[in-house]
């Protein structure tokens, strides 16, 4: 099921999270290259795991995730989710 825009923005924004176009986007920085391909790694795992899997742009100490559902057309539970667990990843992981 769809999320409206303003739940999503509830749930998200405060973590940094934009909705844009029927997607959420963040970016998340790292000290070093190697940081953010083992977030990456983490972030496929947990991919794996739900079967929803985010488009991610890797570059220069900084990680960009978008997530949407193809299948639904827009931001979906799955999302939102997905994007919590990203999220904790980061903040036991990496901060």
């Amino acid at each position: 099921m769809r999320i409206p825009p303003d739940e999503i923005n509830k749930s998200l924004s405060s973590k940094g999270w934009e909705y844009v176009d029927k997607k959420i986007f963040r970016s998340f920085k790292f000290d070093t290259y190697m940081d953010g391909i083992d977030f990456v790694q983490k972030i496929a795992e947990l991919s794996e795991r739900s079967n929803h899997h985010p488009d991610i742009s890797i570059e220069w100490f900084l990680v960009a995730i978008t997530i949407t559902s193809h299948d639904m057309g827009g931001v979906t539970t799955k999302c939102v989710n997905l994007a919590t667990g990203i999220d904790h990843i980061f903040e036991n992981e990496f901060k």
